[in-house]
């Protein structure tokens, strides 16, 4: 699969697992950095605080996005992604357990690639991630 980071955006420590237990699943070659916040992530997509050791590094292949985060929600952080030039083509796929209507437009209206549902039975969480890795990973083409 294609090389590059991929950031995974969770606070949730059993869908992080599971989602790296998915992606593994495929055998992803892609490194995975996992966030637990908005502010992280904004920190890590920005090269700031903690993360400011990947300044001039490229942004991810794909990140999966969260919506109910501490600190910043997953909204906020597609709004800054999206008001960057160096963020503003990063595929975001918003992966989140909200089955909520609101929820789904407002992620499409910041600027999401994609927003999926997480399957609660860990079978098809499995194979749902396996799909987002395989079109993101090898048939999207990148900008």
């Amino acid at each position: 699969m294609t090389r590059g980071h991929i950031l995974l955006v969770e606070d949730n420590q059993s869908d992080e697992r599971l989602t790296l237990r998915a992606l593994g699943k495929i055998k992803v070659a892609n490194v995975i950095d996992v966030v637990r916040d908005g502010q992280q992530a904004l920190d890590y997509l920005f090269a700031e605080g903690e993360f400011a050791s990947r300044a001039g590094g490229p942004p991810p292949v794909v990140v999966l996005l969260d919506l109910n985060l501490p600190r910043v929600s997953g909204h906020d952080v597609l709004i800054r992604l999206r008001a960057d030039p160096r963020t503003r083509l990063v595929p975001v796929v918003v992966l989140t357990s909200s089955d909520e209507d609101r929820d789904r437009v407002a992620a499409y209206g910041c600027g999401a690639n994609s927003f999926v549902r997480k399957p609660v039975v860990f079978e098809e969480f499995a194979d749902t991630i396996g799909r987002i890795g395989l079109y993101w990973l090898i048939t999207n083409a990148p900008p």
